[in-house]
């Protein structure tokens, strides 16, 4: 399988950190698909990565647009694009795409493909609206394409065409069908080749869930407090919640067939570990952008009630989120 031709797909935070290491290679063609400042930022002084404890940031030009029309159709597809950001990126993504491209889907929480090939929940093929609305994203990308992707990797856009990593991070990848395909090693070489540290496994969905233990209870919590993963794990009260809620994602995910590698326990002392930064929700937050609610809280909810699993402080964590999305939004 040759890959050549790399189009990253919403180049933000992490989608940025790909593109940019990628564009480090000489063998790579890659182009970005970005919007407003960031994107005229890229076109005009290229995309500026510094990495953690590096004295000189890494810069790299690359093709950058904000309509994929004008791109040929690509070898390998990245998304970086939140939940809530694909249903509407769909038909952009699938103008993209040819016999044999692939589409790495880098995605906080349950995924619109989850129940694709799923064989431990007893809910194989199962779709949520909620997802993806209409099935768009299942119609016209389809499931088959997708390597799902995990990222632990700590990133925020500074300024327009800079991002910062907070930390050397790593990306797990995975075929929803379990499978270690020719595909998906492939894959993992050339991004490995770039510089980033890659994983495969043949159990995605557990490494999905395994995330969502802190993603559903620290980036809700700091978009409701404006706090910090520091002033999080210093307030006992606030982690008397953190804990409530990462064993509700327990309790669901062992409904559905997922493994957990660590305990509670065990998580929330390694989080003590992340340092003073912003989540993900906390950063969209600032910048009055629509939170990453539904994949994160919403989904936790839902299937915790298709499993007849409680999750009352989630749901609790649903309202008072979702309230605060809709007023941020209205304020800017």
């Amino acid at each position: 399988m040759s890959i050549k031709t790399i189009c990253i797909y919403g180049a933000g935070a992490l989608g940025g950190t790909i593109a940019a290491k990628l564009a480090g290679r000489e063998d790579n063609d890659v182009s970005v698909v970005a919007r407003g400042a960031h994107l005229d930022a890229i076109r005009s002084h290229g995309l500026s990565l510094r990495e953690a404890d590096a004295e000189t940031p890494l810069k790299v030009h690359v093709t950058a647009t904000d309509d994929p029309k004008t791109l040929p159709p690509q070898d390998l597809v990245i998304t970086g694009l939140k939940g809530h950001q694909l249903p509407p990126a769909a038909e952009g993504i699938a103008g993209l795409l040819k016999q044999g491209t692939r589409v790495v889907m880098i995605l906080n929480g349950i995924p619109w493909w989850y129940f694709h090939r799923d064989t431990r929940s007893g809910h194989a093929e199962l779709q949520f609206d909620e997802l993806d609305p209409g099935g768009r994203l299942w119609r016209l990308i389809g499931p088959d394409r997708v390597i799902g992707c995990v990222a632990y990797q700590g990133a925020e856009v500074v300024s327009p065409g800079e991002i910062r990593l907070s930390h050397n991070g790593r990306f797990v990848l995975g075929e929803p069908c379990g499978e270690m395909s020719a595909y998906l090693s492939a894959i993992a070489a050339v991004l490995t080749g770039a510089g980033l540290s890659i994983t495969t496994t043949t159990d995605i969905r557990s490494e999905i869930w395994s995330k969502l233990m802190g993603n559903a209870a620290f980036n809700p919590i700091s978009a409701l407090t404006r706090a910090l993963m520091t002033d999080i794990m210093a307030d006992p009260a606030l982690m008397d919640i953190v804990s409530k809620v990462m064993k509700e994602v327990r309790a669901v995910g062992d409904a559905v067939g997922a493994d957990f590698a660590m305990s509670v326990e065990r998580r929330l002392e390694q989080s003590r570990h992340i340092g003073g930064v912003r989540t993900s929700m906390l950063q969209d937050l600032i910048g009055g952008k629509a939170l990453e609610i539904t994949p994160l809280v919403g989904m936790l909810v839902a299937l915790g009630r298709l499993t007849a699993v409680p999750t009352p402080v989630s749901e609790t964590i649903l309202a008072l989120v979702t309230q605060l999305d809709r007023e941020n939004r209205r304020g800017n």
